[in-house]
């Protein structure tokens, strides 16, 4: 297989695109022909012998052929031509368009859908301001206007569900538990109402003389002080008079 530049059944010969710099007994040398031509006897733009796709020869140059201005190009009904060095190139024409012969709006052959002729560009008709009837039928419904057409959005602070506009409104919270207001001051307060209530039960009880009350009454006080003073008695009688 040859080396880049080399051809023929030994590689004995130059390629295309590549001529003879210098050649000896026993070795050849090739070297690059200017980037147009296909076969050269030398560097220069002037060497050129023949020349590669999408260009012509003239006076031993190879210039560019304007595919654009020939029916060499072949671009879809909604593209234009775009002549580039030994090529061509096709582009979409404007969203405006329906046809056209260059970039841009001003360009179009005809206006698109949507669109009106303005001068000589095809501009956005803004459907949501021309019409004389609303073009959003919807409740909460409002037109947004967009290049080349309109569409039916909700209303600032509607949404839409299930294919209607309605109200934006926040998730509802849970109601409130009976102790949900409670302040810490009034836990404390509500403890020692409490601590009151059950002790003065006891205390009617074993003044009555009774020594199991009495006994039940002392054991009590003595354990209800002691989770009085606790942490623990305070979580557990603070979530018992709030309800949790």
């Amino acid at each position: 297989m040859c080396s880049p530049g080399y051809g023929g059944s030994f590689c004995s010969e130059c390629g295309d695109g590549y001529y003879e710099a210098s050649r000896n007994e026993s070795h050849l040398v090739c070297a690059e022909c200017y980037p147009a031509c296909g076969r050269c006897s030398g560097p220069e733009d002037s060497s050129c012998l023949r020349c590669k796709r999408g260009w012509m020869l003239h006076d031993h140059r190879c210039i560019d052929i304007d595919e654009c201005g020939t029916e060499m190009a072949h671009c879809r009904a909604n593209q234009f031509c775009v002549n580039t060095e030994g090529s061509y190139e096709c582009r979409d024409c404007s969203t405006a368009c329906i046809g056209c012969m260059g970039a841009g709006p001003a360009r179009c052959k005809k206006c698109n859908k949507g669109y009106q002729r303005d001068g000589a560009k095809c501009l956005d008709v803004d459907e949501c301001a021309s019409m004389e009837e609303p073009v959003c039928s919807g409740v909460h419904e409002v037109c947004e206007n967009t290049d080349g057409a309109y569409r039916c959005v909700c209303a600032e602070g509607h949404m839409r569900r299930d294919g209607e506009c309605i109200e934006d409104k926040p998730p509802e919270s849970p109601p409130k538990g009976f102790f949900d207001d409670v302040t810490d001051d009034e836990v404390v307060v509500l403890q020692q109402m409490f601590f009151g209530v059950v002790i003065c039960a006891l205390a009617t009880l074993a003044a009555k003389g009774d020594m199991v009350f009495t006994a039940i009454f002392i054991g009590a006080v003595a354990a209800m002080a002691g989770y009085w003073l606790s942490d623990r008695g305070d979580r557990v009688l603070d979530g018992f008079m709030k309800g949790r």
